[in-house]
C-alpha cells in the first residue's frame, strides 16, 4: 500500500486511486507521466518517484 493509500484509510477528506499507467494509456497522457510512481493532487501538484515519507507528505501539502 502506497502513503497516499495510508493517509486515504486514515482520513475520510482523502481519496486515492492507483492505475496502471499501460492500461489506460489516456490518462497516462493527461498526467503527463514519464516515470513511476506519479502522485497528483488535486491537479496541482505532481510528486515524481518514490520519496521518504516526511517529504511526500511536505510536497503533497503543497
Amino acid at each position: 500500500m502506497t502513503l497516499a493509500h495510508e493517509m486515504a484509510f486514515a482520513s475520510p477528506q482523502i481519496t486515492a486511486y492507483a492505475v496502471e499507467a499501460t492500461e489506460y494509456p489516456d490518462l497516462a497522457r493527461r498526467y503527463r507521466v514519464t516515470g513511476v510512481p506519479k502522485t497528483v493532487v488535486n491537479e496541482h501538484i505532481e510528486i515524481l518517484g518514490g520519496l521518504p515519507e516526511d517529504a511526500f507528505i511536505e510536497q503533497a501539502l503543497g
